[in-house]
């Protein structure tokens, strides 16, 4: 179970890093964040919203608990995510800037498959404790 809580945290900390660092221009309407979105088509007053909703969902993975919320979360992170390549190939970047977009992608699947296998050891070893419990009763 230590193995897959350090390999969790590995993914969950370089993911919120990743979405984190990268809301912070949008939710201040940054100079560079609005160049970008102009060239990819977007009204700028859209930032604010996307920047918030990314902080939020990072929030939401990081608080203990809530894992309908969670699920959400890490559903909106990858639509995000999603959205941001298409528009990227849509435009007609080069294929070389796409590597961001896989690592993201990377992170997003790594914290959440080992976020399920953790709640599977954690919900195992709560099972054995109940089990040892009751024997003993």
């Amino acid at each position: 179970m230590k193995k897959t809580l350090i390999v969790y945290w590995i993914f969950t900390g370089l993911l919120i890093a990743l979405m984190a660092v990268g809301s912070i221009p949008d939710i201040l309407s940054a100079a560079d964040a609005i160049t970008l979105f102009e060239h990819l088509g977007y009204p700028d007053y859209l930032l604010p919203f996307l920047g918030t909703a990314k902080l939020l969902g990072c929030a939401a993975i990081l608080i203990p608990g809530f894992p309908r919320i969670k699920e959400w979360a890490y559903a909106g992170l990858t639509i995000d995510l999603t959205g941001a390549m298409y528009s990227s190939i849509s435009v007609g970047d080069p294929a070389s800037g796409w590597i961001v977009f896989f690592i993201g992608y990377v992170l997003i699947a790594g914290s959440y498959v080992y976020y399920h296998k953790r709640l599977k050891a954690s919900s195992l070893h709560q099972s054995k404790s109940t089990h040892v419990t009751q024997q003993a009763i």
